[in-house]
């Protein structure tokens, strides 16, 4: 029996592309013979149990929005998996008005949402998801993007050009603290394709906590072997998500910080470029290194761009694809685009079965495409201790002696 009624709503924060889904979901509906119900704010009102925030979608309101930044329908981070009120609100609101088929668009947070409703209905309700972040962290395989991704790295590669040419024009250093968390795939993807002097991102750390001073070093490394080419200048990303894993010392003074509605201290208020700033800054000035350094935060700008052509034709392929899977009786799916084809991935492949939550997916620091962008940073490491020329140069650059350089920066001669 083919879906009559079918609902669409956005989990999480905004990203590039959600509008040419919520089109290509409404308009293949439509022509199907099915009515579209955009929900507003995401499971927010249906959690409680409210069946007024909603409207039909029709072909003139959604037909030319594909290209456009924002969300129409609103978002937010409400779930329902894990609250049992909130779950059984949003079912009898879903039923009451007369919904088959759902589907979802979001990220790692929603999955366990999108599969609660569907279980919860007893199949009653078809339920699929569009995998959309701009942090690009959804446990996918690790060639396939998320939606939104690809734009977000494109303003941000934007943004990061004009910090670059501002940082040789002026002389000066930028420490810029890139939105995406816990991964550092947005950092990364953003410092390599703008040839960032150095990017800094968790993963790359093997220990578990990670502390400023490791960031410092790093930072601080990376500005003195610039002085040692000859270029007191450069850009320095960091991923937001290394805050995430400071020690529960470094981060006591936050306890009142605010959290978001999956309880994840919200990273933007570690205010992590300052802190890095003036410990890098205070270590440089007390050896006579005079630097002047700007701490800059690429963030929200990235989440309502309008989405470039890659995520424009993206997302169409998606909503096309998650309305056809559920018209042919199918449900409890991520929706995929692989080699051109549509690929389901059933939800169960993607549950921490540990944490009932959606698997994230990290950046891969083995892989030759990491290395790639490695080596194009400019960062302290062993060949740099090998000459005794160049350390001499590295020394000065530092006002340290070269064996005070090598007592101070010895963890990267390893």
């Amino acid at each position: 029996m083919a879906i009559k009624k079918l609902g669409i709503l956005v989990g999480g924060g905004p990203a590039p592309g959600v509008n040419g889904v919520i089109s290509a979901v409404a308009l293949e509906a439509l022509d199907g013979g099915c009515t579209a119900v955009g929900f507003h704010d995401g499971f927010e009102w249906l959690a409680q149990r409210y069946t007024d925030e909603q409207h039909e979608l029709t072909h003139d309101e959604v037909s030319r929005i594909h290209l456009d930044g924002g969300c129409l329908l609103g978002t937010s981070r409400t779930a329902v998996a894990h609250d049992e009120a909130a779950l059984e609100n949003a079912l009898a609101a879903l039923k009451k008005l007369e919904i088959e088929g759902l589907i979802t668009i979001g990220g790692d947070d929603l999955v366990a949402s999108s599969v609660a409703i569907g279980q919860k209905s007893g199949g009653a309700i078809k339920v699929v998801q569009i995998p959309k972040s701009i942090d690009n962290d959804l446990g996918l395989p690790q060639e396939l993007t998320t939606l939104g991704y690809e734009t977000a790295r494109h303003v941000g590669v934007g943004i990061v050009k004009s910090l670059m040419e501002d940082a040789k024009t002026t002389g000066r250093w930028y420490i810029g603290v890139t939105m995406g968390r816990p991964t550092g795939h947005l950092t990364l993807g953003i410092g390599a394709a703008a040839s960032a002097t150095c990017t800094i991102i968790p993963e790359e750390f093997p220990q578990e906590t990670i502390s400023l001073s490791d960031i410092c070093d790093i930072v601080e490394g990376t500005i003195i072997k610039r002085r040692a080419m000859g270029k007191g200048y450069g850009v320095v990303l960091l991923s937001e998500a290394l805050a995430e894993r400071f020690s529960l010392e470094e981060v006591k003074d936050l306890e009142d910080v605010d959290r978001d509605a999956q309880g994840h201290i919200r990273v933007a208020e570690i205010d992590l470029g300052r802190k890095v700033k003036s410990e890098v800054q205070a270590r440089l000035e007390s050896r006579g290194v005079k630097v002047t350094i700007v701490d800059k935060t690429i963030g929200y700008e990235l989440r309502c761009a309008p989405p470039i052509p890659y995520d424009g034709e993206h997302a169409r392929d998606l909503g096309y694809a998650a309305v056809k899977y559920l018209q042919a009786g199918g449900s409890g799916a991520l929706i995929t685009m692989q080699n051109g084809e549509f690929t389901p991935v059933p939800f169960e492949d993607l549950l921490d079965p540990q944490t009932g939550k959606g698997k994230q997916r990290f950046v891969d620091v083995s892989n030759e495409s990491y290395q790639v962008a490695r080596d194009y940073m400019v960062r302290l490491k062993p060949s740099d201790f090998t000459d005794a020329d160049w350390l001499d140069r590295l020394a000065k650059a530092a006002n340290l002696s070269p064996t005070e350089f090598r007592a101070h920066f010895g963890k990267f001669a390893a």
